[in-house]
Order: C-alpha cells, then sequence, then structure tokens
C-alpha cells in the first residue's frame, strides 16, 4: 500500500541565496522521492512546493533547516495544499 501523498507551500527565509540552496533543496528531494519546484523570491527568502509521502516530506524539511555549512535557514513556514497528480520531479524555477 502506498502512503497517501501530501503538498506543501514553504517559504525559507535566513541565509538561503547565493549559497546553493536550491540546488540543495533539488538533490535532496530528489533523493527522498518529492517533487515540485523551489524558487529564490525578490525579498531574499525562498519559496517551494513540495509533495510526497509524509515521511519523505518530514526528512526533507528536516534537512533543509539543518542546512549546511553555507546555508542558515532562520525561519520555514509550511502550509498544507492541494495534491497535484501529476507532478513527476523536482524543478528549480528561476
Amino acid at each position: 500500500m502506498t502512503e497517501q501523498k501530501i503538498r506543501y507551500f514553504a517559504r525559507a527565509a535566513g541565509r538561503v541565496q547565493g549559497v546553493g540552496f536550491r540546488y540543495f533543496v533539488q538533490t535532496n528531494a530528489m533523493e527522498l522521492d518529492v517533487t515540485g519546484w523551489v524558487r529564490n523570491m525578490d525579498d531574499g527568502s525562498v519559496t517551494m512546493e513540495i509533495q510526497g509521502a509524509g515521511e519523505q516530506l518530514k526528512k526533507l524539511v528536516g534537512r533543509i533547516n539543518k542546512g549546511s555549512a553555507f546555508i542558515k535557514v532562520k525561519n520555514m513556514e509550511l502550509t498544507q495544499i492541494d495534491v497535484i497528480n501529476q507532478d513527476k520531479k523536482f524543478a528549480i524555477l528561476y
């Protein structure tokens, strides 16, 4: 039995632009079989939509919040939104 998918809209703030954040999110999402997209915003934050099984999303959000030597997420807001059934990949949007 496949776990039901969940989709979140998220906004991450902190040191999240110019540090490889979008690639970091994409790489981890693909590793965890999470679909969606990530995009830089003019205000210095990064928005994304992430979709997958609950456990995979929990792991991805944990990795994002942990960050890296360069990435420092100070705040991340999640809002559950409707699942997009035809979403099959994870993209970086420009």
